[in-house]
């Protein structure tokens, strides 16, 4: 598998990392691109881990209330990215592989493997809850 990146997608990385990336503009799809971008170079897990404090800071930075971080549908959606990158095999940038993989612009596609009971709980929110309807399919990191 072959997963590159543009230097548009670095200067994307680099500028939510620093807070520079204008919170407005900070869609589902951001959210997919920046998922590919850290997947590309790193495991599932670590890429998890890269979300989830870029997107802690970036919420701090834009005076967002922290409580607003969702810890299941931020791990989920990496889960999901990297379903279809494995899929999909390679590609020369994030936004080849979004166009290549439109279905995950569908921002209802985790009801599909949580119910809103357990993916809106205060426990998902929190914490990572595997999904309760249809698994994520996963790879060895």
């Amino acid at each position: 598998m072959s997963f590159e990146t543009t230097d548009g997608d670095i200067d994307f990385k680099n500028r939510m990392e620093s807070c520079a990336f204008p919170a407005p503009d900070f869609n589902h799809r951001a959210h997919l691109r920046l998922a590919y971008i850290y997947l590309s170079k790193n495991s599932a897990d670590r890429s998890s881990e890269l979300m989830r404090e870029t997107l802690n800071r970036f919420l701090i930075h834009n005076g967002v209330d922290p409580s607003k971080y969702h810890a299941t549908l931020t791990k989920a959606w990496i889960l999901a990215v990297h379903h279809f990158m494995v899929k999909t095999k390679s590609s020369s940038s994030a936004d080849e592989f979004i166009t290549r993989n439109p279905e995950m612009l569908d921002t209802q596609i985790m009801m599909t493997h949580y119910s809103a009971e357990v993916l809106f709980s205060d426990e998902a929110r929190a914490a990572f809850v595997q999904p309760n309807l249809d698994p994520i399919p996963r790879y060895g990191d």
